[in-house]
């Protein structure tokens, strides 16, 4: 790393960044080339206004600085990459830094200072002292350098980008190759903070997100853990900008560390459910074990979540296990368009976080909790040396997933009329109601296609098919029913059934009261999964309104409390028994008192009737007996694999209130990563023949794998081995040949016939020669040839009573399937 001969300092104000090879910049000049050119800030200004194609919108190459800020703390050290996405390249580029809105004619137009990562790479520029280029002309994908952001008072910095292709200059004003930061503000103290508008959108929005895992062994192989890798279960909410899940440069709450530590999401979950005013919806999905497997045997996951005006953000969260505290995922992601609409699609590559509450530095480092905690920031390459991601260049760390956010249904009047895609018209395409059936566990299919249309197009019987595709099946010994569906079905107009009947989607939860004190209106809404067959319109209500009381006395001495959550379930599951619901406290008494509304109710429930014995004279109203909650799971029976946990509650009520018979331990399945399961291999075949008649030669024996490795277990050793063998040195002399070859024939005759004397029952006989061998029975993984030797003439005046032919054996084709 080295700096300017002369670093200029730069002032205060937005920066600009440029790329450009400086030939092909000097061919796209019209007035002067480079060597024309006084080493002055004018040729800097004229490298930004330099004629070339310019590509709006153009995406192959994107300008980032690490940690994607929008604010830079003056005086801080930032990463800047340029890259080309593959198969795209670029031969060269300029650097260059500049105030917003400023030509670059002077000096004080210019802000911040560059520092140079790998000489080999780039180099300030001789005619431009202030922008950075590259060494030498080649094809490359991606440069890095560090900018030292100006000192304080400087305002908002603009990196701007061009790249060159053979001679093109690719130049961008706004886009992919353009990034804004803005000094911040010194009362933030490291926050990030975004400036975050209103949302003029109306109506509501419907997302789907989908996480993409791409930590693997292949893709971050230093130290990768190979047992026990996975993405904890994801946790987040559509929220409004008063609420803070996390955020770069600030500090973890109790929920975000027990994510980031223990990838347990409960405590985040009840905190996003506590800003109930503030969030709309909480965004949850499945942990992933192992870490990573192609999309075809395990469906990445997803979840749903709505939008509205006053929520119109979205944050998540989830855990990379095993690591101290290291996590991925958004930030305050803002779904609401400028123009009053709602975003189509985000698609985000994420990088690894670390929550500021673990000192370790490896993935599987002990537990060392960071005092005093420190803020959430981005890792990097250069954070430890024996980090995973440690890279002595500073270069970036590889993306280790993927996030898509896609919009799937917009509801109610919208303020932006835009032409919408059949998807986006539709309400809701929510994936059709799974019918329950007994497809076996070790069987992993994809959802269930649409119905196609009826094989009859009149009132005659016929039938309409759906399908799935096998994506996995775990246990080749547990047969996966078929992957087609039929179903009878006639013409159109001709069903016997309604056609004209809508399938709407279960009601979503009631939203929160419209006030905080006295009577209001709450709503809930459902979506229509499947419009009518005959092409009607669906009239089935999709909103239910109703009213809602909260906080009855509004007076200084009243304490303003949340709505009441939902029933716990029963403490009974059968008979008698009780169930609870809670609500909090969102704000004290104005003028200091106790408050005095309750934060929970209980009340009795009626389960079905116990089928257990019951004692005759026992009252219809006994009294339910009382138990505690049930404790928390035990730890799984097993490291790997199937096991089982157990959990047990205690009886609280007292003996002559009558028997209890609940159940006091509960026992279920839990799954562990699988267990290693090590290369197993047949024994050794017999060795083949050697495969010269004279001379040096070699001969084989095989075996076949009988089970390959799986989920980390011992690799399979080698399937084939070969030895030397030597037979009788080739002789040139045709006649010693000839000598040889008989001799060798006789003593192979007496050895046969030694043999059958001791038991084989081979006869002396003349036999003919062997056949050509046959074709081999396998194509791979290791097959047999077989040839044949008949008699010829058996001799009557042998010893021996019989003759019989000769049939050899010999391995094949023994390289692995």
């Amino acid at each position: 790393m080295r700096l300017s001969p002369a670093p200029l300092r730069l002032s205060q104000g937005p920066t600009l960044l440029a790329l450009a090879l400086p030939l092909a910049v000097a061919l796209a000049f019209s007035d002067e080339t480079l060597d024309k050119v006084s080493k002055s800030e004018g040729y800097c200004s004229r490298i930004l206004r330099a004629q070339g194609t310019r590509r709006d919108g153009y995406t192959e190459f994107s300008l980032r600085v690490e940690g994607d800020p929008d604010f830079y703390k003056p005086g801080s050290s930032y990463r800047v990459t340029l890259s080309a996405a593959p198969p795209s390249y670029f031969r060269g580029f300029t650097l260059i830094a500049l105030k917003e809105n400023r030509e670059g004619d002077k000096e004080e137009d210019h802000a911040g200072t560059f520092q140079i990562i790998d000489e080999e790479e780039t180099q300030f520029m001789s005619n431009c002292p202030v922008a950075v280029t590259e060494s030498t002309p080649r094809r490359r994908t991606r440069i890095q350098v560090f900018w030292i952001a100006p000192p304080t008072g400087t305002g908002c910095v603009i990196l701007k980008a061009s790249i060159v292709q053979k001679r093109i200059i690719y130049f961008q004003d706004e886009g992919s190759l353009t990034k804004k930061l803005c000094e911040q503000d010194p009362t933030l103290d490291g926050v990030t903070d975004r400036p975050i508008l209103d949302c003029c959108a109306c109506g509501t929005a419907k997302y789907r997100l989908t996480f993409y895992g791409n930590w693997s062994e292949k893709t971050h192989p230093k130290d990768y853990p190979r047992r026990a890798n996975h993405w904890s279960a994801i946790i987040g909410g559509s929220h409004s900008k008063n609420y803070v899940l996390w955020e770069y440069g600030g500090y973890a709450s109790e929920g975000v560390k027990q994510v980031a530590e223990l990838g347990s999401p409960v405590k985040m979950e009840e905190e996003i459910r506590q800003q109930s005013d503030e969030v709309l919806t909480v965004i949850k999905a499945k942990a992933q074990w192992p870490a990573w497997q192609p999309v075809n045997v395990r469906a990445a996951p997803s979840a749903e979540f709505s939008v509205d005006r006053t929520r119109h953000l979205m944050s998540f969260l989830t855990m990379m296990g095993p690591s101290p505290d290291w996590n991925v995922g958004l930030s305050a992601e803002d779904l609401c368009t400028k123009e009053c609409g709602w975003v189509q699609k985000v698609v985000q590559d994420l990088i690894p976080w670390d929550a500021g509450t673990d000192s370790g530095v490896t993935y599987e480092s002990p537990n060392k909790p960071t005092i005093p905690q420190e803020k959430i920031r981005p890792l990097t390459s250069l954070d430890h040396p024996q980090s995973p991601f440690y890279d002595p260049e500073g270069g970036s760390i590889t993306q280790v997933a993927r996030v898509v956010i896609e919009r799937i249904a917009r509801k109610g009047e919208q303020c932006n009329i835009v032409p919408d895609n059949v998807d986006d018209i539709v309400a809701d395409l929510a994936p059709e109601e799974k019918d329950e059936d007994d497809t076996p566990e070790t069987c992993i299919y994809s959802n269930w296609s649409p119905w196609s249309a009826c094989s009859s197009s009149t009132c005659e019987k016929g039938k309409r098919m759906r399908q799935r595709m096998l994506k996995a099946q775990l246990d080749l010994s547990v047969p996966c029913p078929d992957t087609q569906d039929f179903q009878p079905c006639m013409g159109p107009g001709c069903s016997d059934e309604d056609g004209s009947t809508c399938t709407m989607s279960e009601w979503i939860t009631w939203s929160p009261c419209s006030i905080s004190c006295g009577m209001g209106m709450r709503s809930r809404e459902r979506y229509v999964k499947q419009f009518p067959e005959d092409g009607s319109v669906c009239t089935l209500p999709t909103e239910e309104t109703e009213k809602c009381t909260v906080n009855e006395e509004c007076s200084p001495s009243s304490c303003l409390v949340t709505e009441w959550g939902e029933w716990d379930d029963c403490s009974a599951t059968c008979g008698m028994g009780m169930k609870k619901r809670h609500r909090m406290i969102k704000m004290s008494p104005a003028d200091g008192s106790m408050c005095k509304a309750e934060t929970s109710q209980a009340e009795k429930c009626m389960m079905p009737e116990c089928r257990h014995h019951q004692d005759p004279v026992a009252s219809a109203d006994t009294i339910p007996c009382l138990l505690s909650p049930w404790s928390e799971w035990s730890d799984c029976s097993v490291t790997c694999g199937k096991g089982m946990r157990t959990r047990q509650r205690m009886l609280k009520s007292l003996a002559e209130l009558g028997d209890c018979n609940e159940e006091l331990e509960q026992v279920e399945k839990c799954m562990l990563p699988e267990c290693p399961i090590d290369c197993e291999l047949s024994e050794w075949s017999q060795w083949s023949e050697c495969n010269k008649s004279c001379g040096k030669g070699h001969m084989i024996r095989t075996r076949t794998i009988l089970m390959e490795p799986q989920f980390g277990g011992v690799p399979c050793p080698e399937s084939v081995q070969r030895k030397k063998c030597r037979a009788r040195k080739c002789l040139r002399n045709p006649s010693v040949q000839k000598l040889r070859w008989r001799e060798a024939r006789e003593s192979r005759r007496s050895e046969q016939l030694r043999e059958d004397s001791e038991g084989e029952q081979f006869p002396g006989c003349r036999m003919r020669p062997w056949t050509a061998w046959s074709e081999c029975t396998k194509l791979c993984g290791g097959g047999i040839q077989e040839r044949y030797m008949t008699v010829k003439k058996r001799f009557k005046s042998s010893q021996f009573t019989s003759c019989k032919d000769k049939k050899e054996i010999r391995a094949c084709n023994v390289h692995p399937c």
